[in-house]
């Protein structure tokens, strides 16, 4: 019996070595769409985490271990999301998840984490209901957080874009029929119910679509000055070009994803001048940044040197610091620990997007509040700063500002 056991293990151990990582590395999932019409957020978001992992396991690792990404392509679809989440947890047994691209995949599978007392960074999902499914007194702890720019926090910002900086007062809005769409417009529609405005068209499109010509006109009768968008690169692509082909033009001014390389590239002329809030812009305007910027380039080598979705790298890459700030404080990998240790980090990360100081407690699970995201605009077939004054102070670090 104990040489038989002592052949196994001995065969475990080989089976660990060929596929790659030790039988004590940390294993951390990371979960995205690598494929389809999100995908140029997933792949950013997960060369973004290979990155941070790299430049940690190069200083030592965490607790003298490496951390190694487990990556799982959810393919944007939910019931596919569910299915990682099961594998990451039982078969997988990470000790933490990163990732989450699409709001409705991240609803789907966050519960089976939230059951198996295992955190999740979300680094892109922004729907702003994902850090609060899983609050007292129902569940005594809740493993959801978060470092992306949150809807209710981008949906004001764009309403005050539209309405107070520029003007306009008859809106439209066009979102997409998933459930970051429908969520998103729906913080739309009550940021501009508190500026005393009702949108004069509210249409909703399919993912896949190409002809929003039915949307456009409703929006154009209407008297349409702006149209506000909730949606992600290929379908905003047609809008744009659905405006083109009726030789109507209004701005675009939307959420963080008219960002996407699969917007502006399918855009064309007809993207430039789109707006949308941003908690990073591909600009070297500090040590950290640009440091981040040209191992991108080098370790992906995308076109044009045009990281595809800037935020959702940049993101992820602080995810990553944040969870291994929280492990080696913990002097765990026990889920219960990690979670403590980010409501309470004690340790300053720095990151891409801004330094971390104390992020998280344990009622609030959200890194980034409103001052932190500025206004990028689509020019030149890159993200610039949509206002000079912001590029200006492009190097001074927005810190998260505390609750009243």
């Amino acid at each position: 019996m104990i040489k038989r056991f002592k052949k196994s293990s001995v065969v475990a151990m080989m089976l660990s070595a060929s596929l790659g990582f030790a039988a004590d590395d940390i294993k951390i999932g990371v979960t995205g769409p690598y494929t389809g019409g999100s995908s140029s957020m997933g792949v950013s978001m997960r060369e973004g985490v290979k990155i941070a992992i790299e430049e940690i396991n190069k200083n030592g690792g965490v607790l003298g271990q490496k951390l190694v990404a487990i990556e799982r392509d959810d393919e944007a679809k939910n019931e596919r999301g569910v299915q990682i989440a099961e594998e990451l947890i039982n078969k997988e047994k990470v000790v933490a998840t990163v990732g989450f691209i699409n709001t409705g995949v991240a609803l789907a599978s966050e519960r089976l984490y939230e059951e198996a007392k295992i955190p999740v960074m979300n680094n892109v999902a922004t729907g702003s209901i994902l850090t609060k499914q899983f609050l007292p007194p129902e569940f005594p702890d809740n493993y959801i957080f978060r470092n992306a720019a949150n809807d209710s926090i981008q949906a004001p910002m764009i309403v005050e874009e539209a309405v107070v900086r520029r003007k306009f007062t008859k809106v439209a809005i066009l979102a997409d029929s998933t459930n970051y769409g429908q969520l998103g417009k729906d913080d739309l529609t009550k940021s501009l119910a508190a500026k005393n405005i009702t949108p004069v068209a509210v249409e909703k499109f399919n993912i896949k679509d190409v002809d929003m010509t039915a949307q456009l006109l409703k929006a154009k009768e209407a008297g349409a000055e702006v149209i506000l968008t909730y949606g992600i690169g290929p379908e905003l692509a047609q809008i744009a070009n659905g405006m083109t082909k009726l030789g109507w033009k209004v701005p675009m001014i939307g959420s963080w994803t008219l960002s996407m390389a699969n917007f502006i590239d399918n855009a064309g002329p007809g993207g430039e001048g789109a707006r949308m809030p941003q908690t990073f812009i591909q600009e070297p305007n500090t040590q950290k940044r640009k440091a981040f910027i040209e191992a991108y380039v080098k370790n992906v080598k995308p076109k044009n040197g045009r990281i595809e979705s800037p935020v959702a790298a940049a993101q992820a890459y602080d995810s990553i610091y944040l969870l291994a700030a929280a492990i080696k404080q913990a002097g765990s990998t026990d889920g219960k620990k990690i979670k403590d240790a980010l409501e309470n980090l004690q340790e300053k990360v720095e990151g891409v997007v801004t330094v971390y100081n104390k992020p998280f407690n344990k009622e609030d699970h959200e890194a980034i509040t409103l001052n932190i995201p500025v206004f990028g605009e689509v020019k030149g077939g890159k993200v610039v700063f949509a206002y000079e004054e912001d590029r200006k102070k492009g190097a001074d670090i927005r810190l998260k500002q505390p609750k009243k």
